[in-house]
């Protein structure tokens, strides 16, 4: 099992959002297993023809959202994101949730406005 990435220069999304999806989706699919060290940001970067900043970045993002998890000097690795995202969800519903009704939408609007959001996102 290794890490499978292929970056289309062509492609709509930056470079490092392709890196930060494709890491993403097979960490959470299973392709990469909790724990699984991912290479240097310098040696994937040379590795996919980048710059060490765009890896960095797409790095930063995947820790930001749980996904991965830096260890200092003993390198970065595949955290246990089903929790972390599970956790991160449940708090941004339950904030959308307070704000709606702040707002005064009922809960049918309230809703309707989730099932518009995940349209758009998902098609």
């Amino acid at each position: 099992m290794s890490l499978q990435i292929t970056i289309d220069p062509a492609a709509p999304d930056a470079p490092y959002e392709q890196l930060r999806a494709q890491i993403a989706e097979q960490a959470r699919g299973g392709g990469l297993p909790t724990g699984y060290k991912l290479p240097t940001v310098r040696g994937l970067a040379e590795e996919l023809g980048l710059a060490a900043n765009t890896v960095a970045k797409a790095y930063r993002a995947l820790e930001s959202d749980g996904v991965i998890e830096t260890r200092g000097r003993h390198g970065t690795f595949v955290a246990a994101a089903g929790d972390a995202a599970a956790r991160e969800i449940s708090a941004a519903a339950q904030t959308y949730a307070q704000r709606a009704r702040r707002l005064g939408l009922d809960r049918d609007a309230a809703l309707a406005a989730v099932g518009d959001a995940l349209r758009a996102v998902y098609g």
